[in-house]
């Protein structure tokens, strides 16, 4: 998905959910005593995704080969706009819920609080169906916990991204620029020389996906998520005003109705950008032949973790539950992740495929060498009431601050106004 793909603030967030109904078969998922060992008769299993291609699809039929007591029911809902909006919209009758789905734990706040999903832990810790511990799962901590909702273990990580920095490497031996920007420091100071020596012709750089670019800029400020955020603070106005400043300049730019800065990087009009791991394969179809691009961390101490997780809800029955976690498992086996991570960009989850050398090897796109060393600080977003939809919001507020500046309008203003969108979205 991405990281990163654009969101939409959608007005159902705050739904109000039915809890009675919503804890049906709510016991099953207890104790690990009480989840089948193995599943003995016809089960189906209901899949909402968004997952475009192929991939899923055959995945799908090998584990229903291996295991032929189960059907897995793919439905897929559109983009992921769409399936978080299906979602939404279907909490309010748990029993057409599907069995699994494909989430951002923000999305489901209201549904945990309502003990609509299914604690996943007893199924991590049972041998039968499960690996017998967390650890023996093999998947990387860090994408385990950012599966959490409050603390409790509802998601499993499945087709995750991060945000890394892809650059022009021709453009950069142009321009003289002889060490790729490892701080926002740095960035800086690489795109205005860009921009400089190239009289204005090609901009330094930009961020795909804006509420990361805040996201981030606060926690490597020491800030943390959450509805504590002074918008208009000093240290919020700092990590506002650092990008502001270079497209009031000219060396920063936004993507714009280009949506995503992968097309004006392959027509050289930017030299760098920001934006998800799970874009290269698109990034390197449309370059192509006309220079060498290549990836690197994302500058500044933390990388965010993106993408989804896979939730079950707790309307199934005891084997449905079972069969779905063994689906679940299958995904994110090294066998499956290799093949997703191959076929489609996003970033295994497990750490043995991240260091195998069948994954490191693939040379058709440039992340896969890197990326053990390229994700060592992972941030997932804080889940909290209301902090997706903040999330979300957080891209109009900082693309009206951004169209002040290329305006040479008041920023401050701006800033002011975003923090009254910002903190309505945290109450709402």
């Amino acid at each position: 998905m991405k990281f990163s793909k654009k969101l939409a603030v959608l007005a159902a967030a705050g739904l109000a959910l039915m809890g009675t109904a919503a804890c049906s078969n709510g016991n099953s998922s207890s104790s690990s005593s009480k989840i089948p060992s193995k599943i003995t008769k016809k089960t189906t299993v209901v899949f909402w995704h968004y997952m475009a291609g192929s991939t899923l699809q055959k995945l799908t039929k090998e584990f229903e080969k291996k295991n032929p007591n189960i059907t897995v029911k793919l439905e897929r809902q559109g983009t992921y706009i769409d399936l978080q909006a299906k979602i939404n919209s279907t909490l309010q009758s748990p029993n057409n819920l599907p069995t699994i789905t494909q989430a951002y734990p923000g999305w489901l706040w209201n549904a945990a609080k309502n003990k609509m999903l299914v604690n996943l832990t007893p199924y991590i810790n049972n041998k039968n169906v499960g690996w017998g511990s967390a650890k023996a799962s093999d998947i990387r901590s860090e994408l385990l916990k950012g599966a959490q909702i409050q603390g409790t273990q509802y998601g499993i990580p499945f087709n995750k991204s991060i945000e890394t920095l892809t650059y022009n490497k021709d453009m950069f031996k142009k321009y003289g620029i002889k060490k790729v920007p490892t701080t926002m420091a740095e960035l800086k100071s690489v795109s205005e020389t860009i921009y400089k020596k190239s009289h204005h012709k090609v901009v330094g750089a930009g961020f795909d996906w804006l509420p990361n670019y805040y996201v981030l800029g606060m926690k490597n400020a020491g800030v943390d998520f959450s509805s504590k955020i002074n918008f208009s603070g000093s240290t919020s106005k700092s990590v506002i005003n650092y990008y502001a400043d270079g497209i009031k300049k000219g060396y920063f730019r936004v993507a714009g109705s280009a949506q995503y800065l992968s097309g004006p990087f392959a027509n050289e009009k930017v030299a760098m950008f920001i934006g998800t791991s799970a874009g290269e394969g698109l990034v390197k179809q449309s370059v192509g032949k006309k220079f060498t691009y290549d990836v690197a961390a994302r500058p500044g101490k933390y990388s965010i973790q993106q993408g989804t997780d896979i939730y079950m809800f707790n309307h199934a029955t005891a084997e449905q539950k079972a069969a779905a976690f063994k689906y679940i498992k299958f995904l994110v086996s090294k066998s499956s992740q290799l093949k997703l991570a191959n076929a489609t960009g996003y970033i295994p989850v497990n750490n043995s495929v991240i260091n195998s050398a069948a994954y490191k090897s693939n040379t058709s796109l440039k992340l896969p060498a890197k990326l053990s060393t390229v994700m060592k600080h992972l941030y997932s977003l804080p889940v909290e009431k209301n902090s997706d939809a903040a999330y979300t919001q957080l891209n109009s507020i900082m693309q009206t601050i951004l169209s002040a500046a290329q305006k040479h309008q008041n920023v401050n203003n701006a800033i002011n106004e975003g923090k009254q969108k910002f903190d309505a979205a945290w109450k709402q």
